[in-house]
């Protein structure tokens, strides 16, 4: 794996705050801003194929509730514990979703992009890989990718085992740059065992309890918050090479030292999301206007990049750019 530049950017989805999530236009901007990485979701087709989407429920960033053709397949699930209603990745086939059109997630924030609905289909993981093989001819620098492995507990219980869906239509990425990152840390440490060139990254939310965890354990599963002191983040290594931590973790009194606790163990450390509108500001952050407009994002990221981080995952990459080429200016002033 290529030397990366510290923090390095990743195109969050893409450059998911110019242009809807996982479309082709979104992938190809984030290159066309620098992004030397982009991470696409990958959830599961009827019939195998990984789809790139942040959820398996294609409500609201496709076009399928407008086409009567697929009006029977609307349904109500649980998936990880929380009941969904709408369109599932697997109940289709990749055929069908192939031919459905990526829409905005966040339309009411938003609105440039709201414009690039209904322009770009659904990719696939195949197609990504050879997006990348393009942009890497169009740019004349190395890319990679940071693969989200999505609700893997889930899908197994429904009959899909991710990893080996992973490791099959990873055809044809060669040596490039990969990192791959899941909820679930037992989908990690399966890989890890398989022998995948790449470095595994475990997701800390927020909220919640792994998945695969309470798939195993029930009541008795850890919740995300316990694994995110500074104590039990250190104790990720060696399963995997590192954390991605909810941005919250790194601004709050502990934040530089849950990264400086992780380092200390040998751990990258990633966090997500850095997003500019208001509505996504810690409460200091927020400036005037409504939801939509972009508050004070240069304190707000500049306070995670004094954590120590290694790298930010970005809606808006070009921003996070500015933010790191500021951040290095000073730290070499000083």
């Amino acid at each position: 794996m290529s030397e990366l530049p510290n923090p390095v950017v990743i195109g969050h989805r893409g450059a998911s705050g110019y242009r809807p999530e996982h479309s082709e236009e979104a992938y190809r901007l984030a290159f066309e801003l620098g992004a030397d990485l982009v991470e696409p979701d990958l959830v599961v087709s009827r019939d195998g194929v990984l789809v790139l989407r942040h959820e398996n429920n294609i409500t609201d960033t496709t076009d399928i509730a407008d086409r009567p053709e697929f009006a029977e397949y609307k349904t109500v699930k649980t998936v990880d514990g929380i009941r969904h209603e709408g369109w599932f990745t697997e109940d289709l086939t990749w055929a069908q979703i192939a031919t459905l059109k990526c829409r905005e997630r966040l339309p009411e924030l938003r609105h440039d992009s709201v414009l690039f609905n209904d322009r770009s289909r659904v990719l696939c993981l195949a197609d990504l890989i050879a997006l990348i093989g393009e942009e890497e001819q169009n740019h004349g620098r190395s890319l990679g990718m940071v693969a989200e492995i999505k609700h893997s507990a889930y899908f197994a219980s429904q009959g899909f085992t991710m990893n080996d869906l992973f490791l099959q239509q990873l055809t044809g990425w060669g040596e490039r740059a990969l990192i791959v990152e899941s909820f679930e840390l037992s989908a990690l440490t399966d890989l890890r065992e398989r022998g995948l060139n790449a470095k595994f990254v475990y997701l800390i939310d927020e909220e919640g309890s792994p998945a695969d965890e309470v798939a195993a354990l029930g009541e008795d599963a850890r919740t995300y918050a316990s694994y995110a002191t500074p104590e039990a983040l250190a104790s990720f290594a060696p399963a995997v090479n590192g954390v991605s931590l909810a941005k919250s973790f790194l601004l709050d009194e502990l934040g530089s030292a849950r990264v400086a606790a992780a380092h200390a163990a040998g751990l990258l450390v990633y966090t997500w999301t850095l997003r500019p509108e208001n509505a996504f500001l810690i409460p200091e952050n927020r400036g005037h206007g409504d939801d939509a407009h972009h508050g004070n994002w240069r304190s707000e990221y500049r306070q995670i990049l004094e954590t120590g981080v290694d790298g930010v995952f970005a809606d808006q990459p070009d921003l996070a750019y500015e933010a790191r080429a500021e951040f290095w200016a000073h730290h070499r002033e000083g």
